[in-house]
């Protein structure tokens, strides 16, 4: 019910009654002013006068459930969202929960990750409301094979959700990173569970520094936040509902396949592209000019005798990028 107010209150131009509150949810007036206390407690700015009614001030900047749906516009993603305080790694918390059947849209967010995973081991934290730790869980009708797009078009709707939201000009750093300037921004890791033919579902982390003012010293030089890189103090709230409508439009529209559309925007937004990389082929350390990616989200790279290879995985290291 609480949903449904801040709805009703973001909705509602001025003061709503909690008569007609109570009507429209069918609720009594005492279980109104309860909801009400409820969103008040939570952050919200709710102003009340008799004979009017309530009347939403604000919303709180924090993660907060009520919040996201105010602003929410999607069919699929987000259709289930929970906040969580504090987690170990909203992946595997999720991953859990897709095995127990979780619809596909599910969110799961946190306001605090103590062991978040990157790729290749590494792990991604973020204190208590500095950052956003986001995964969403879906269930293609693909094979594991068909589902390699999946992180490129993440990649491409959160950089394209950043740079809307927070008019910042970030780039996407292939495979899973967005980066302002030469520094890390977002970290992106998707995992699968799937059977030989099927894949059951993916868990896709999302991870982004947002007001973050000092980092680790073995990270500071390559990592950055938006607080840092805009000067302002952001909504999560609302930039979380902007990149759930991005990564809808990416995702789903596109049925998780990189289209010849998708693959230019992609290109136009990454930062490998046109530089020197360096990646592992065997136990041969390889150099070359990464040219593009192709329509299954792999690197492009021409080698020095004018052979192009493919680079579907793996540590790359791009010149000039951290």
């Amino acid at each position: 019910m609480q949903n449904k107010i801040a709805q009703l209150l973001y909705k509602t131009k001025g003061y709503i009654s909690g008569q007609q509150l109570s009507e429209e949810l069918g609720v009594s007036r005492q279980a109104v002013n309860k909801a009400v206390k409820s969103l008040r407690d939570k952050g919200f700015e709710i102003d009340s006068m008799t004979n009017k009614g309530y009347m939403l001030v604000n919303t709180p900047s924090v993660l907060c459930v009520e919040a996201i749906k105010c602003y929410l516009n999607t069919n699929l993603i987000g259709n289930k969202i929970k906040v969580l305080d504090t987690v170990g790694s909203t992946n595997d918390y999720l991953k859990k929960l897709g095995t127990k059947g979780a619809e596909a849209g599910t969110v799961i967010l946190a306001r605090e990750q103590t062991s978040g995973k990157g790729r290749l081991g590494r792990t991604w934290q973020s204190k208590k409301d500095n950052g956003i730790a986001m995964s969403i869980l879906l269930r293609p009708e693909k094979a594991p094979a068909e589902i390699s797009s999946i992180t490129p078009l993440t990649g491409l709707a959160v950089c394209r959700a950043i740079n809307d939201f927070c008019r910042l000009d970030s780039q996407i750093k292939w495979p899973n990173d967005i980066i302002v300037g030469s520094k890390k921004l977002v970290g992106i890791l998707t995992e699968m569970q799937a059977e030989f033919d099927r894949v059951d579902f993916t868990v896709t982390g999302i991870g982004i520094n947002v007001q973050n003012t000092v980092f680790p010293d073995d990270i500071a030089h390559k990592a950055t936040s938006i607080l840092l890189e805009t000067g302002r103090h952001i909504n999560q709230n609302k930039l979380v509902a902007c990149m759930l409508k991005y990564l809808e439009r990416e995702l789903v529209n596109n049925h998780y396949t990189l289209s010849g559309t998708s693959v230019t925007d992609y290109q136009k937004l990454c930062a490998t592209i046109g530089r020197s990389v360096t990646f592992n082929r065997g136990r041969r350390r390889i150099s070359g000019m990464a040219i593009g990616i192709n329509n299954s989200g792999e690197l492009e790279v021409m080698l020095s005798n004018g052979t192009i290879a493919t680079v579907n995985s793996g540590e790359v290291t791009v010149q000039g990028i951290y």
